[in-house]
């Protein structure tokens, strides 16, 4: 049995406050977008991993498919598989590719063994694994808050518009433009002001995240400037970085623009 799992995007990051805990308190909007990686289980004699296209380094049992598959081991008769990921999404880009990868397996689990775990089951064991991680079990547009990890359903549909979206060769850390944020209460929620019309969102959306990783690399900033002279509607940074995402009325044509990056366009559709 095979599967998709796909990215998603920021639309706006607000820092609202930082926690007890050390971490903090956010607003963003989760929208799904279909860049796509594949996932397929078979029976097996024994468990064996594979993993092709964008090469992931790190030990099989960190990956994050991996660790879905060992929680559901825990507590449900799995029997032995054979797992191949094909990794498509650029990971590091504030697309949670690896998030989307271990929800995916949750669910692909859960029908390929007829486990008959419900969702709001699975989206108790996709915490364990990330903050972002339910926001896939779903899959459907959410106002997010506290770490990320508390969701809202909304009423939110970008069809029509294409995405372009690029991805530079640069690692930014997310833990470092966390030290460098200063957090505050935004003006304006991105609850509200994601219901406002597209063309509003570059004068009243923001990603608090943007200030300081500009700063650090230009070359990011450069390439939402350039998003918006080819004429986007609204364009972002997702998360803390590094890709950069640009919603166009019309085919964007960016792959000659960015030699060296990740390039995707393509049209939104429901």
């Amino acid at each position: 049995m095979i599967c998709f799992p796909n990215a998603k995007i920021n639309l706006g990051l607000n820092i609202v406050s930082k926690r007890p805990d050390g971490y903090h308190n956010i607003e963003t909007v989760f929208y799904p977008i279909p860049i796509r990686d594949a996932l397929e289980v078979v029976p097996a004699q024994a468990f064996s991993f594979r993993q092709t296209g964008i090469p992931v380094d790190a030990p099989v049992e960190k990956n994050l498919v991996i660790k879905a598959l060992r929680l559901l081991e825990a507590s449900w008769d799995v029997p032995p598989l054979e797992v191949h990921l094909l990794k498509a999404i650029p990971f590091g880009a504030g697309l949670g590719g690896g998030s989307a990868d271990a929800a995916y397996m949750l669910k692909l689990v859960n029908d390929f063994c007829s486990l008959h775990i419900p969702e709001e089951e699975l989206e108790k064991l996709a915490a364990h694994i990330g903050a972002d991680c339910p926001f896939f079990i779903r899959n459907k547009p959410v106002f997010a808050s506290g770490t990320g990890n508390l969701f809202e359903q909304i009423t939110l549909s970008l069809d029509g518009y294409w995405l372009g979206l690029v991805k530079p060769d640069i690692h930014v850390s997310t833990p470092e433009a966390y030290r460098m944020i200063t957090p505050a209460a935004p003006a304006l929620s991105l609850k509200e002001v994601v219901q406002c019309p597209v063309r509003e969102w570059k004068e009243k959306m923001v990603n608090d995240f943007e200030t300081v990783v500009f700063g650090r690399h230009p070359a990011i900033r450069e390439i939402k400037e350039t998003l918006y002279k080819k004429g986007a509607v609204y364009a972002a940074m997702s998360g803390s970085g590094s890709s950069v995402f640009g919603l166009f009325e019309q085919p964007p044509a960016l792959k000659e623009l960015f030699p060296g990056c990740f390039v995707w366009e393509g049209e939104l559709t429901n």
